[in-house]
């Protein structure tokens, strides 16, 4: 093909770190930075945060400015879905062709809506894009109550965002409390006493089974719920429809890739929520979806595509804000067998996850000491201490 071309597709945090990381390694061709977006490169943690309670500005969460893209000569295509892959050149839905050496996928994921009566209604919410998050906020200012299905980390931010706004929100948590399979019942206890100090109603064991009109909300039990706002957060779903066509290798609706990003097809990469990445210090390929991790191995791909050496083997991990709570989590995320709860004073809080007698995983809240060291042991695969006193 002559010149080195790299052709990156999805502008969200994998896909931005992917192209300037090229650069940064010494990749000297072209960068075409393609993404369905219609908006410029932005960080997404906001969105459920500090940008829907209008506290921050949507040009204050950008990813990339203009004046860094420009210095590092990267090309940028909004709006323009890539619907054709092949094993040279992307196509997108306008017909334009972008020929590459290398190509990063960062097709990051998509959200779920359930398929339940209902569920697709226009004035049904969903949270994913710096847009999503603006039609949040514009329904939010003229309803009064707001119920909000899902229990997880996205829709437990949004219920605190949303309550802070004034509305009367109720969160339809489907286990007795949030993220028990996840975090453990300890942690799940923890954020819904966070959610009750917001003037959050949660309603454990609660499923949705049908929304009317947009509005009107049943539940397992037969019981109709009525507001003004109703916002799934009832997950996401990798976008891995492109590399299927392509011909990747899949495995569980990911992108199967190497510790170092490499896919089936030589010059191509994943990174992301769509890849399913082989962690070199896990010895196991793991699904992630922390932003965080995008931004790693974004890095991963990036260098690699330039010839640098790089591979994937920090200890996943994210942090989540509920109102003026930041929970701090780092695992390996693939299960454990043990959560043991540890609280200190001036309300620090720390659960150590272990699997086999091994550290998997650890979870804080004003314990910075406990992060760090428990983030080390997972790394390092050593079990916990007896005195858990001593892991600090």
């Amino acid at each position: 093909m002559g010149a080195e071309k790299l052709v990156v597709i999805g502008s969200g945090a994998a896909g931005v770190s992917a192209a300037c990381a090229y650069r940064e390694a010494g990749g000297s061709g072209e960068i075409h930075l393609l993404s369905a977006d219609q908006d410029p490169p932005y960080e997404r943690p906001p969105l459920s945060k500090d940008l829907l309670r209008g506290e921050t500005a949507s040009d204050q969460i950008s990813l990339v400015d203009e004046k860094t893209r420009k210095e590092q000569d990267i090309g940028l295509a909004l709006g323009d879905p890539v619907v054709e892959l092949g094993p040279d050149r992307a196509r997108t839905a306008a017909g334009r062709d972008y020929p590459f050496t290398h190509c990063v996928l960062a097709t990051g994921a998509e959200p779920v809506r359930p398929d339940l009566p209902g569920a697709d209604h226009p004035r049904v919410r969903v949270l994913r894009s710096l847009r999503d998050s603006g039609h949040l906020r514009e329904a939010a200012m003229r309803a009064g109550e707001a119920i909000v299905a899902g229990a997880g980390f996205i829709g437990c931010e949004a219920a605190v965002s949303l309550a802070r706004l004034g509305l009367r929100v109720t969160v339809l948590c489907p286990g007795p409390v949030p993220q028990l399979a996840r975090l453990g019942r300890e942690a799940g206890e923890l954020i819904a006493s966070w959610l009750a100090e917001e003037g959050v109603l949660l309603l454990p064991e609660t499923e949705l089974k049908s929304i009317t009109d947009g509005h009107i909300v049943r539940t397992g039990s037969g019981q109709d719920l009525d507001a003004g706002l109703i916002l799934l957060a009832t997950g996401a779903r990798p976008r891995a429809d492109l590399a299927e066509q392509a011909g990747l290798a899949i495995e569980d609706g990911r992108v199967r890739t190497d510790e170092r990003m490499r896919t089936s097809r030589p010059g191509i990469f994943a990174a992301g929520d769509v890849a399913l990445a082989y962690n070199a210090v896990a010895g196991r390929a793991l699904p992630v979806e922390h932003w965080g991790e995008g931004l790693a191995m974004g890095e991963v791909a990036g260098r690699t595509a330039a010839g640098a050496d790089a591979v994937w083997d920090a200890v996943p991990g994210f942090w989540s804000e509920i109102g003026d709570h930041t929970l701090k989590y780092a695992a390996w995320g693939d299960g454990f067998d043990h959560a043991r709860p540890v609280s200190g004073d001036d309300g620090k809080f720390t659960v150590w996850y272990e699997r086999d007698g091994t550290a998997v995983g650890v979870l804080t809240h004003e314990a910075d000491d406990d992060y760090e060291r428990g983030t080390e042991l997972i790394h390092a695969h050593r079990p916990l201490p007896q005195n858990l006193e001593d892991a600090r």
